[in-house]
């Protein structure tokens, strides 16, 4: 029974996380044709057929449907140049600008997620030193010098960077050196002579070290939500040069639908729950991170040139601002409509392979 209500949980929260995320997508799309006065039919809260109209703002009505999964946004005139103030009427350059608007939503919303995140664990702080071990019987472990120790000086040098106290201990191998560090708010002076040669696996000190965490507010923490989400892009962008390199094996790349997503969001659930207990990881860890990732993942593929995609339709707009020459509606309408019927059958052989070969959290 347990075991029911914690799977239940589990697709709820997913289901409401899953929407939030596709709900800025569209608002993205929203906002954008709004900026440019393209008129919209309407945003709905979930996906058709309509449970109830929430209320109407200007000519767009707002809904609420019976499929809980999502938001969508209908502009008027979406595939009809002929509708005034509607998408397809628009120039290149505002069509263009709303089709962007929704993937940039999700881009900006997983730099968002990933900014909270390390308002919770803290940033690097690039500037300092950490002692993380020290090996047994090693200089350092027979000096004195202690797990969480922050080096502060080493012959009286202040110390900046790891490259820096590797320097210096490589040139005092054999002689003893003073090591200053801080513990607790305390400033303690300790004496060592690194060894000529160290035991294989260990420095000449016997210690392992990193940027100690510092904590941030979440404006400080945007730039670093920033950086990551770059590198999700260029690891992203990267996969098809990997993979002809022979660096990335083929099933690292394997694509997964809404079960599979829901297979990695049940997985980190569990990851979550278990570290709350040992208190290892801040609440929520594991999926924030996950629901971030996805973000950034689904604003990239919406970008790819495939029909019935923003990146499809983003396609058919590059030649008309190009060489000022429009891909004439009907074409344009019937490769989406095959793309979408494409994307169907794609989902389905996607879905059951995730049911039959269900993925794990890496």
């Amino acid at each position: 029974m347990q075991g029911s209500f914690d799977l239940f949980i589990s697709i709820a929260t997913f289901v409401v996380a899953l929407g939030i995320i596709i709900f800025f997508h569209e608002l993205g799309h929203y906002l954008v044709a709004k900026l440019f006065n393209i008129k919209v039919e309407e945003f709905g809260l979930g996906f058709p057929p309509r449970m109830v109209r929430l209320f109407k703002f200007q000519e767009t009505e707002f809904t609420l449907n019976w499929i809980p999964f999502g938001a969508f946004v209908r502009p008027i005139g979406e595939n009809d140049p002929s509708v005034p103030g509607g998408l397809a009427s628009a120039n290149p350059w505002q069509r263009l600008s709303v089709l962007i608007g929704g993937p940039f939503a999700n881009l900006l919303v997983g730099i968002l997620i990933f900014a909270l995140v390390f308002t919770q664990t803290g940033v690097p702080d690039f500037g300092k030193i950490q002692i993380t071990s020290t090996s047994p019987e090693s200089p350092a472990a027979q000096s004195g010098l202690k797990p969480g120790d922050i080096v502060l000086r080493v012959n009286g040098t202040p110390i900046s960077s790891s490259q820096q106290l590797i320097s210096i201990v490589n040139a005092n191998l054999g002689k003893e050196i003073i090591i200053d560090v801080s513990r607790n708010n305390e400033t303690i002076s300790y004496k060592a002579i690194p060894r000529l040669k160290p035991p294989e696996g260990q420095g000449p000190l016997g210690i392992s070290m990193a940027n100690p965490l510092r904590q941030v507010s979440i404006i400080s923490a945007i730039p670093y939500g920033f950086i990551i989400t770059f590198e999700q892009i260029r690891m992203l962008l990267s996969v098809p040069g990997r993979l002809i390199q022979g660096t990335m094996r083929p099933e690292e790349t394997r694509v997964v639908g809404p079960v599979g997503i829901f297979g990695y969001y049940q997985q980190a659930r569990e990851r979550d729950l278990d570290s709350s207990s040992t208190q290892d990881q801040p609440a929520g860890f594991n999926q924030l991170w996950l629901l971030a990732t996805i973000s950034v993942a689904l604003g990239m593929t919406n970008l790819l040139p495939i029909p019935a995609l923003d990146g499809g339709r983003i396609l058919f707009i590059i030649p008309e601002i190009l060489f000022r020459k429009r891909v004439p509606a009907r074409y344009e309408n019937m490769v989406h409509f095959i793309g979408f019927a494409a994307l169907l059958l794609l989902m389905i052989f996607i879905t059951t392979q995730d049911l039959m070969n269900p993925v794990t959290l890496p």
